[in-house]
């Protein structure tokens, strides 16, 4: 009757000591991974018009990052004004890719987002990101134009 449970006892122990540094390495890896202030906006849809023409529409998911001594409630409440900035910019001068009618410009997009984050909640953001594009619907990419014939 002993030997069974000692090696009840054996095999306990190296499963612990097998999974401790699998804990240790989850939390050594959480910690690098730690997540800093932000403030995520509600999907907004953003136009492509072309040639003067909708379409298509592109929801878009932005995240504005915060510098750490920024204070985090105050400004997720302003979410809405982000939000509203987001949707005057897209709407005034639309982000169109002039390949790709599925996607916006992301360089154009967080240019204009981080000024305009900038103007609602000065000295309190780090960056913009954008954290994800989704069309309303497939669309063919644009044809390219014909060679001139002289």
């Amino acid at each position: 009757m002993r030997k069974p449970l000692l090696s009840l006892i054996a095999v306990a122990a190296l499963a612990g000591a097998w999974a401790a540094p699998a804990l240790t390495r989850a939390a050594e890896e959480k910690k690098t991974k730690e997540v800093g202030q932000y403030v995520d906006l509600q999907p907004v849809a953003l136009p492509i018009v072309v040639d003067g023409r909708l379409v298509n529409y592109v929801f878009v998911y932005v995240r504005v990052n915060l510098k750490a001594s920024a204070d985090i409630i105050k400004l997720r409440d302003k979410e809405p004004m982000f939000r509203d900035a987001l949707v005057r910019d897209g709407h005034k001068t639309p982000f169109v890719l002039p390949n790709d009618w599925q996607k916006l410009d992301d360089a154009r997009l967080i240019a204009a987002m981080t000024r305009d984050a900038n103007a609602i909640a000065p000295g309190a953001v780090a960056s913009v990101t954008i954290t994800q594009q989704s069309p309303q619907k497939r669309v063919m990419p644009p044809r390219p134009a014909p060679p001139d014939m002289p």
